[in-house]
């Protein structure tokens, strides 16, 4: 019998848990069993409603994924936690034990949720080497400065350097948890210069699997505070980027942000890791 993972963690003001799970490393039937078993009856048809048994698999690990991992930080069971939809449409935890925020994002074998307390946190994984016309979405999508930014990195750096930019906003609408109702053009990210050479290499250096001086600037009809936010993306290997962002309730531009990372097989174990390096054993498809 699962009854999930005792060791407990806890949550410090201006620290950020970046959590990590590969799904189709997990595929003992009882174990699926036992995750089944913590939905909530409203979870358990969402997740069936998937055509796909690959996206019914992704959406089963992802809701006992989160229910695990939320168990780490306070004296509630997996199957306990109860969600709802808060004043932004974003998923909450109903009368939270502590003021815990949370957000999660999947893409190829690769399900993230980033964890802090009191402040919106929001994050997006995405999946590099997938087919995209990234310049004719940029074009739509990205501001003046970022898209011309892309147009100016060599084409075999343009796909990289859209997933950068691409990420970052997905972060930011999922921070304020408005999504696409946030035009993708009315805010706009600068990337420090020279950082893709320095931050992807073969072979990177624990100080070297991130970057967070982004700044971040709006379209004058915008009414927000780049002061207020705070942004990092991570290279975790040569496959997935991932961008998190945090929206404070004041300035938090010295603040000093603590990170700690964790690969998780929920109701089993957790690994926590120096840097933010997921075991996904990930193979791309033959094309």
């Amino acid at each position: 019998m699962y009854i999930g993972v005792k060791d407990k963690l806890t949550l410090t003001t201006n620290e950020i848990h970046l959590w990590s799970v590969a799904p189709q490393t997990i595929q003992q039937p009882e174990l699926l069993q036992a995750y089944s078993q913590l939905l909530s009856p409203a979870e358990t048809i969402k997740q069936q409603r998937f055509r796909f048994e690959k996206d019914r698999h992704n959406a089963l690990i992802t809701r006992a994924f989160v229910r695990d991992l939320l168990s780490h930080y306070a004296d509630v069971l997996p199957a306990d936690w109860q969600f709802v939809k808060g004043e932004k449409d974003k998923p909450e935890i109903a009368n939270p034990p502590l003021p815990l925020r949370f957000n999660i994002s999947h893409t190829d074998n690769l399900i993230i949720c980033a964890v802090m307390l009191n402040d919106d946190i929001g994050c997006d994984v995405e999946n590099t080497l997938r087919s995209s016309n990234v310049l004719s979405i940029a074009k739509h999508s990205f501001s003046d400065s970022e898209f011309n930014d892309l147009l100016t990195q060599p084409t075999a750096q343009q796909t990289s350097r859209f997933f950068d930019y691409w990420t970052l906003k997905e972060s930011y609408i999922k921070a304020w948890g408005l999504g696409l109702s946030i035009p993708l053009k009315d805010f706009s990210f600068t990337l420090p210069e020279g950082f893709q050479q320095q931050y992807q290499q073969e072979d990177q250096q624990e100080n070297q699997h991130c970057i967070d001086t982004i700044k971040l600037s709006f379209a004058p009809h915008r009414i927000d505070n780049p002061n207020i936010w705070r942004h990092w993306l991570f290279y975790p290997n040569n496959t997935h980027r991932v961008a998190l962002a945090v929206r404070a309730r004041s300035n938090n531009q010295q603040t000093e942000y603590k990170m700690r990372f964790f690969n998780s097989t929920p109701l089993i174990n957790i690994t926590e890791t120096l840097i933010f390096k997921p075991e996904t054993n990930f193979k791309p498809d033959a094309k």
